[in-house]
């Protein structure tokens, strides 16, 4: 019996995906630092955590602009 294993981090295609914007603009995210990531040999991993506090502070950036 084999149980699948959930994803622990994501590549930068996947986290790309998620948010809805291109490759791209997503490595250029990386790139800068907006989106935090970490060296995985020649690779980019993303740990949700880091999408989830991109996220927040989009979310905090558009509520500050209204305010």
């Amino acid at each position: 019996m084999t149980t699948p294993i959930a994803a622990k981090w994501h590549t930068v295609a996947d986290v790309a995906a998620m948010l809805g914007y291109g490759l791209s603009k997503t490595k250029m995210l990386v790139a800068t630092g907006q989106i935090r990531s970490l060296k995985d040999g020649r690779n980019r991993r993303v740990l949700p955590e880091w999408i989830d506090q991109y996220i927040a502070a989009r979310v905090a950036a558009a509520e500050a602009e209204v305010a």
